[in-house]
């Protein structure tokens, strides 16, 4: 059957993309393999922030003493929390389901779909075509090539949240995004938690003063973290995981219940037949595209963490903006040079956008760099929330912003401050004589600009 648009993969560029040009009144055929909402909805985003908001809970209800407050025999129910996670994530799921169902020009195919033909898929019996094809098939959990890693049971960020009782001590291969929040999560509800890291710190992209507050601030949790530590086997001893590794110190070893694989994603594209449609991708799978993400074949585009680049949920939306923009209202939006802001949901959050400070170094940026403790902010000595560092990085040559780092109990939501200051291309003297709300967060940015001096 001949469509007018075919999207493989329902994420958070498919949807909106399958919605916009049914409005049109295009027929549109979306094909999904697992879920609808892709990796966000289902295994991602929406899961993980709903179980870390209970740890978040746990921890507070534990600590409350340090608040003044008194409670007692606080426990944690796994399997009520992962229930009520489960919820969320049919709720968001259904709400898909609805959007599709009240567009009569937009078919759903469940099932796999592979290429037969540079515009021509199979889907079970059916063989739909188009002129037009959008893949946003995002990506799935990699483990690394480690002896004796595939003959144990470990877990991925999407097995671990289905875990209805508490491991006693879950080990956690990398100290990236998944690794820590992850790490966190479980810590707060009650595990034992040490990770193990190949570099010498964590959020290895980070400036190291906000790798090590950060750091502190999960060691002070009661995380442990072995860093430098390159994992040389993993077996499995009297029901225990055991790790062995390498490290400056020598070799040695740690044993835990659980093991957790946060070492990278793949991207979803090796079962599509790319090859019969003749589309290319780089040695790791990713489609390759231009900036307007059109791939080599005409009529064929890829969105999302697919086609590599930073795996957001907020990237694959904008790539369905860019991609709509360019094909449907006839704009000229590239990917090149757009502002990425990001977080990491600890506690506290790490939000950041643009440029590190080594990374502007690197780039030959004469700086300005402002720097201003949590412990200097109000707000955040009223919430007894001190923990974390504010990090503004300037160009010298005409004070705008070219990146900033925000370590806080609200990092992620502070740091679009900056970025839309970054977007509008203003100084970051224009947030000097702003008016902030007494007591906030972002009040902080008076300390924070007042401190922005140039460096060597």
């Amino acid at each position: 059957m001949k469509y007018d648009a075919i999207i493989i993969g329902s994420g958070q560029a498919g949807n909106p993309l399958a919605y916009r040009l049914a409005d049109l009144g295009w027929s549109v055929a979306l094909i999904e393999k697992k879920h609808l909402g892709g990796t966000c909805i289902n295994v991602g985003c929406t899961p993980t922030k709903t179980m870390v908001h209970r740890a978040q809970v746990a921890h507070y209800a534990r600590n409350a003493a340090r608040w003044g407050v008194n409670a007692s025999n606080v426990s944690v129910d796994l399997a009520k929390i992962v229930a009520q996670k489960d919820e969320v994530v049919l709720s968001f799921r259904s709400g898909r389901q609805k959007q599709i169902d009240k567009r009569p020009n937009l078919r759903l195919y469940h099932g796999h779909a592979r290429f037969v033909a540079p515009h021509q898929l199979q889907v079970g019996d059916d063989l739909p075509e188009s002129e037009k094809i959008f893949i946003n098939t995002g990506g799935r959990p990699t483990a690394p090539a480690i002896p004796g890693l595939d003959t144990v049971s470990y877990l991925t960020n999407e097995s671990a949240m289905q875990l209805m009782a508490l491991p006693e001590h879950l080990l956690i291969l990398g100290g990236g995004y998944i690794g820590l929040e992850f790490g966190q999560m479980f810590r707060r509800y009650g595990s034992r938690v040490t990770v193990l890291h190949t570099g010498k710190q964590i959020v290895s992209r980070e400036d190291s003063e906000i790798a090590a507050e950060l750091q502190g601030a999960l060691e002070a949790e009661g995380i442990q973290f072995l860093l430098n530590a390159r994992t040389t086997r993993v077996e499995s001893k009297n029901g225990a995981l055991t790790v062995s590794f390498e490290s400056p110190a020598g070799s040695s070893s740690v044993t835990g219940s659980h093991l957790l694989v946060a070492t990278g994603r793949r991207p979803n594209t090796d079962d599509l037949g790319l090859d019969e449609a003749g589309i290319e991708t780089d040695q790791s799978g990713y489609i390759k595209v231009n900036s307007r993400l059109e791939t080599n074949v005409s009529g064929v585009w890829a969105l999302g963490d697919c086609k590599g680049g930073p795996a957001f949920t907020h990237i694959s939306y904008n790539d369905f903006q860019i991609v709509y923009g360019n094909l449907v209202e006839g704009k000229n939006l590239s990917i090149e040079n757009r502002l990425v802001p990001s977080c990491v949901f600890t506690d506290p959050q790490l939000g950041g956008v643009g440029m590190t400070e080594k990374e502007a170094r690197a780039k030959g940026f004469k700086l300005k760099i402002g720097r201003c403790p949590m412990t200097y902010v109000a707000r955040a000595i009223e919430r007894g929330e001190t923990a974390g560092l504010m990090k503004i990085v300037v160009d010298a040559s005409n004070d705008r912003v070219l990146g900033a780092s925000i370590l806080a109990s609200e990092g992620g939501e502070l740091v679009q401050i900056l970025s839309t200051l970054m977007l509008a291309k203003q100084p970051y003297t224009l947030l000097k004589g702003a008016v902030y709300i007494h007591p906030t967060l972002a009040e902080g940015f008076f300390s924070l600009m007042e401190d922005v001096k140039l460096v060597d």
